[in-house]
C-alpha cells in the first residue's frame, strides 16, 4: 500500500513538525514520518528537559541567598530522582503539545522508520506502517543528530554517557568529567556543579564556548571557576580506564601528560548527522566530507524535489534553525516570495548556564583575522541598577559596529537573562536599526536592557553609567 501526498517529511523534531504545520497552513497536504515521539531530540531529550534541570540546579544554588537573610535550609532532602522527573515531566507535555498541533492541523503522521526509495518515494518499515511506501511530490528531510563518537570514548551510558544518558541519571555521580566545553558540555557543567557534583570541565580549544565571543566566554568560565570546577582549556582528551568505582581519564595540557578521575564522563564533543542509511546513495544526494547534505538558500539539496533542513545540513545545528529552514522550504514549496533565506549574521546563539551567554554576528577575533573595521563597545552588567538590586552582577554586554555608520556588526552578552536580552539587538539589525536608534529609545529603569541601551551609547563613547 502507498500514501500519496503532496510533501513527504522525514524526521518529526523542530524542522520536520513546523515544516508540516507551516505546510498545512499554506493548504499543502503533508505526511510527517517519525519513527518516535514527534519533537525530536530538541523536546525530548535536548533543549527542553535541559532547561528544566538548569531551572531546578538554579533554584537550588539560589537558596544560599536565602540563608544570607537568615532562612535555614537544609539540603539533605535533595531528591535527585525528582528533580530529573520533573525534566521528563516537562518533556511529554510539550511533545503532547506537538501531537495535538499536528492533529488540529491535520497531519498525517506515520510511525515508522522511512528511507529514501526513490524520486518522490519514501520506503517505510517497522511501527504500524511497515512494508507500505509514501509517494510525494516532494521531500524535506529532517533526522536530525546524533551525539558524535570518537576513538576512546566509546559511549555505553554507564561510564561514558551521551548528552541523553546524562539527562536519564536519577541519582547524582559523585564526580564527573566533562569532556567538550560547547553548550552541552557548560550547562551540563553548570548543573552537576550546582547539585555538588565534583565536576572537571576539558576543552581542547584556547577558552570554553569556542564559537563564541572570547570575552563573554572569559566571563563564564571565571564564574564556573569560582562555583568550584575544574576548568581545563587548551586540553585534549585522550583515552580513559575503567578503575573501581571511579574512571581514570587521560589528558594532555600543552604536552603534558596528566590524569583526571571521575565516576562519570559525559562525551559532549558534538554531533554528527543523521544521513546514513536513510538512501541519499539511491537518490543520489551531494552531501560533504562530514556526511551533511548541502543545500542553497532554499533549502533545496542537489536533488529536484527534495529538500533538507536542520542538523544533516551545513547550517549551524540549532534548534530555532531548523524550525525556520522547514518554514522556508516549505514557502518556496508553494511558490512564496522568500528572499535570499537566512541571514548567517541574525542567527542567535544561546547558551543557558548561569550567567546565561547569547550571542549573533561578527565576533571580535573574526574582525580582528579578516581585517573588518569596527568599534567595540562593552557596558558592564553592575552598570545597571537592576542588576545591582537583584544580585546578578556578573556580565557585560558588547556591542561590534561600523565605525562611520553605527550599523549593528554584531553583539555578544554573558549574565542573567543574556538569551532574552540579545533580541533587543538582533532585531535592531534585523530592521537595519544603527546603535544610535538603540542607544536613542526610552528603556525602564530599572531594567537589566538598560545595560543594551548603555553599550549601544558607549559606540559613541557617551555611556552614562560608566
Amino acid at each position: 500500500m502507498a500514501k500519496s501526498c503532496d510533501l513527504a517529511i522525514l524526521g518529526g523534531g523542530p524542522g520536520g513538525y513546523v515544516a508540516a504545520i507551516r505546510a498545512a497552513q499554506l493548504g499543502i497536504s503533508s505526511c510527517l514520518v517519525e519513527m518516535a515521539v514527534p519533537g525530536g531530540v530538541c523536546l525530548n531529550w535536548g533543549c527542553i528537559p535541559s532547561k528544566s534541570l538548569i531551572h531546578q540546579a538554579s533554584q537550588f544554588r539560589a537558596l544560599a541567598e536565602m540563608e544570607a537573610v537568615g532562612v535555614a535550609v537544609d539540603r539533605k532532602g535533595l531528591d535527585y530522582r525528582r528533580v530529573q522527573s520533573k525534566s521528563r515531566e516537562a518533556a511529554e507535555t510539550l511533545a503532547r503539545g506537538v501531537a495535538a498541533l499536528l492533529k488540529k492541523n491535520k497531519v498525517d503522521v506515520v510511525t515508522a522508520r522511512g528511507v529514501l526509495a526513490g524520486p518522490g518515494r519514501i520506503a517505510l518499515s517497522g511501527g504500524e506502517a511497515g512494508g507500505s511506501t509514501v509517494e510525494a511530490k516532494n521531500i524535506i528531510i529532517a533526522t536530525g543528530s546524533r551525539p558524535l563518537r570518537v576513538p576512546g570514548f566509546a559511549i555505553d551510558e554507564k561510564v561514558v554517557l551521551s548528552s541523553t544518558g546524562a539527562l536519564a541519571l536519577t541519582v547524582l555521580p559523585k564526580s564527573m568529567a566533562i569532556l567538550g566545553a560547547g553548550a552541552i558540555g557548560c550547562e551540563f557543567a553548570f548543573v552537576m556543579n550546582a547539585f555538588g557534583v565534583r565536576v572537571t570541565l576539558v576543552e581542547m580549544a584556547p577558552h570554553i564556548l569556542p564559537t563564541e565571543d572570547h570575552e563573554v566566554a572569559a566571563v563564564l568560565e571565571a564564574s564556573l571557576r569560582r562555583s568550584g570546577i575544574d576548568v581545563r582549556t587548551n586540553t585534549r582528551a585522550l583515552g580513559f580506564r575503567e578503575s573501581g568505582a571511579e574512571a581514570t581519564v587521560d589528558i594532555e595540557t600543552a604536552g603534558k601528560p596528566e590524569s583526571i578521575r571521575a565516576e562519570k564522563i559525559l562525551a559532549a564533543f558534538g554531533r554528527t548527522p543523521n544521513t546514513d542509511g536513510i538512501g541519499l546513495d539511491i537518490v543520489g544526494l551531494a552531501v560533504d566530507k562530514t556526511g551533511r547534505i548541502i543545500t542553497d538558500a532554499h533549502s533545496r539539496t542537489t536533488v529536484p524535489g527534495i529538500y533538507a533542513v536542520g542538523d544533516v545540513t551545513t547550517t549551524p545545528a540549532l534548534a530555532h534553525v531548523a524550525s525556520k529552514e522547514g518554514e522556508i522550504a516549505v514557502e518556496h514549496i508553494a511558490g512564496r516570495p522568500i528572499g535570499s533565506g537566512i541571514d548567517p549574521d541574525l542567527i542567535p546563539s544561546a547558551v543557558y548556564c548561569e550567567p546565561q551567554v547569547a550571542g549573533f554576528g561578527l565576533r571580535e577575533d573574526r574582525a580582528k583575522r579578516e581585517g573588518v573595521p569596527y568599534t567595540a563597545s562593552v557596558f558592564p552588567y553592575r552598570g545597571a541598577g537592576k542588576s545591582v538590586a537583584i544580585g546578578k552582577t556578573t556580565g557585560l554586554v558588547k556591542i561590534l559596529a561600523a565605525p562611520d555608520t553605527g550599523e549593528i556588526l554584531g553583539a555578544h552578552i554573558v549574565g542573567h537573562d543574556a538569551t532574552e536580552l540579545i533580541h533587543e539587538l538582533l532585531l535592531a539589525k534585523a530592521a537595519e536599526l544603527t546603535t544610535e536608534d538603540v542607544a536613542g529609545m526610552m528603556h525602564a529603569h530599572p531594567t537589566l536592557a538598560e545595560a543594551v541601551m548603555e553599550a549601544a551609547r558607549g559606540v559613541d563613547g557617551r555611556p552614562i553609567h560608566l
